[in-house]
């Protein structure tokens, strides 16, 4: 196959002819070196580490960074000053009620992300085509923003739908604006899918770019089958700028952005592990110019996969998971095999599951399909009329208590 536009956009932006494992890991280690010696200058959080490794091995004998760290040590965490700090992302930390983590980036840090993007998107939509965005826009360097950045870098252009639009208010858009490809969550394409495809409406989007949550087996297998085309996953968080890994043609997971990020596989006694075998994913930034990590803990559970079909040398992970999670991806991946469920919301309360959905669904399927996971389960249905707009703004998770 066709070298993969992600190592064609590594070998421009790095000034390489070719791509090769050794190449890239000389790279690799030279950046990694050269953020040591300026952590040990700065004399900050990492200012305790060695100036200098002899080797890639030598990482493996770093103490890890943790999530706590980044939400309660931010400032020592900074490399430079916030002058040079072009946008700043605050959020709670997965999980917890505690302190929010801080992620800075720089101009630079932005611009190749958006590469990394534009790479990305290039396997799925080009010049002249439409891409329907249903990202959050959150202003001009907010994620939605900078993904329509990358896909008019590639000569296409970007329909700005954002999250929760009403089923109807996405319908019009795909009526006046034909995009062929979509990037965005995968539940909220699956739903819009059947509701245009209930109603006998052409589906439009023939291609698709999912990312921003999980991407359950069963919702993905329902999306492909309605597309008739292959979706391309994308892994990414704010720790490490947005963009980590995208998907080639041969769709045989994700390959790492690996000239500013080295990652590694690890086992619960923190010991890494090697190829084949699933844990924790720990990633080094090692050209990130705000806010580098190293070894910093991401808590997503993947594996590394062997070269890929597609000739490439960048490493790939399998699709993502988050650690320790709390059943609801298993239970999309069950519900959405019902072929008239649109969305639907899961709150525990109790020892009871309580499940509302939208769409031509019967709730006595719902229950006993999710009732082999989560035990004792009641449902109610309703149909998903235009101003639906789904049960979820963000991330996909089982709700607490009855607020």
């Amino acid at each position: 196959m066709r070298r993969t536009a992600l190592e064609n956009w590594i070998c421009s932006l790095e000034g390489m002819a070719e791509l090769s494992r050794v190449s890239l890991e000389a790279l690799q280690l030279e950046r990694l070196n050269a953020l040591l010696a300026r952590e040990k200058a700065r004399g900050g959080f990492y200012s305790a580490l060695p100036a200098e490794l002899g080797s890639l091995a030598e990482l493996k004998g770093l103490p890890f960074t943790t999530a706590d760290d980044l939400a309660r040590r931010a400032p020592s965490l900074l490399l430079g000053s916030m002058g040079g700090v072009k946008r700043i992302i605050t959020g709670a930390t997965s999980g917890t009620t505690g302190a929010s983590k801080r992620v800075f980036y720089t101009e630079r840090d932005i611009e190749h992300t958006v590469g990394l993007f534009a790479a990305g998107i290039s396997e799925l939509a080009g010049p002249g085509d439409a891409v329907l965005v249903a990202m959050p826009f959150s202003g001009p360097d907010g994620l939605g923003e900078l993904i329509c950045r990358a896909v008019e870098r590639l000569g296409a252009r970007g329909v700005r739908a954002g999250v929760m639009q009403p089923l109807g208010r996405l319908d019009e858009l795909l009526e006046s604006e034909r995009p062929a490809a979509y990037i965005g969550m995968s539940v909220p394409l699956l739903s819009l899918l059947r509701w245009r495809s209930l109603r006998g409406r052409e589906l439009v989007i023939r291609r698709a770019l999912v990312s921003g949550d999980a991407c359950p087996a069963g919702v993905c297998r329902e999306i492909e089958r309605l597309l008739g085309s292959r979706l391309f996953p994308h892994y990414g968080s704010r720790e490490m700028c947005l963009g980590g890994a995208v998907t080639c043609p041969a769709h045989e997971g994700m390959h790492l952005r690996e000239n500013h990020i080295i990652a590694e596989i690890i086992g619960p006694g923190g010991e890494s592990l090697p190829e084949g075998e699933r844990g924790e994913l720990v990633i080094t930034t090692i050209d990130m110019e705000a806010l580098p990590l190293i070894r910093y803990c991401t808590g997503d559970y993947t594996r590394f996969l062997p070269q890929c079909p597609c000739g490439g040398v960048t490493r790939r992970i399998d699709a993502v998971h988050r650690l320790g999670g709390d059943g609801m991806e298993a239970l999309d991946s069950a519900l959405f095999a019902l072929p008239g469920l649109i969305d639907y919301s899961a709150r525990r309360e109790g020892d009871r599951l309580a499940i509302s959905a939208a769409g031509d669904v019967d709730p006595r399927a719902i229950e006993r399909l999710a009732g082999r996971l989560a035990g004792k389960v009641s449902a109610s249905a309703e149909p998903a009329g235009p101003l639906f707009a789904g049960f979820y703004a963000g991330k996909r998770r089982i709700l607490e208590g009855t607020g």
